[in-house]
């Protein structure tokens, strides 16, 4: 295995998925690539504390325009490779549906190894809205490493 694609979305959580993304890739001697998906523009808004040194926007951004979200991203990312603190690691933002995105990303990547969090999000919101990790293992090709991100 020579190459982990760790998939990050905007939660503290991403901190723990980071870190454990990245401590598997060096076991392997790995590339790592940090893998971000705009998919739902609600998860920008949201004021969490600073995580892994990021803090966050501006609220003032206006969350319709594509160009500000790819901003924020790019600094989201910047800020979690500083946090790891290895300028090896290659960056990616991608835009869409978040399991399609990364399964499309893995496959054209040639990821060896998935690394995403399981979010623990309740019954009601599954049935609705899906759940990514568990449509990911469905349907990946490669093997997936999960990081449990419930307190």
């Amino acid at each position: 295995m020579k190459k982990v694609l760790i998939c990050i979305d905007y939660n503290p959580t991403s901190e723990m998925v980071a870190d454990m993304g990245y401590q598997l890739a060096k076991n392997l001697d790995a590339e790592v690539c940090l893998l971000h998906v705009i998919a739902d523009v609600q998860y920008y808004g949201v004021q969490y504390p600073t995580f892994m040194g990021y803090d966050g926007f501006d609220t003032e951004i206006d969350l319709n325009m594509s160009q500000e979200m790819m901003k924020v991203s790019e600094n989201f990312l910047k800020t979690v490779k500083e946090h790891l603190g290895d300028e090896t690691i290659t960056t990616q933002i991608q835009e869409g549906s978040t399991a399609d995105v990364i399964l499309e990303y893995a496959k054209s990547w040639r990821a060896d190894v998935i690394v995403l969090g399981t979010h623990s999000h309740s019954i009601l919101e599954k049935i609705f809205i899906g759940d990514v990790a568990s449509s990911i293992l469905k349907n990946s090709k490669v093997p997936v490493y999960m990081v449990p991100t419930k307190k």
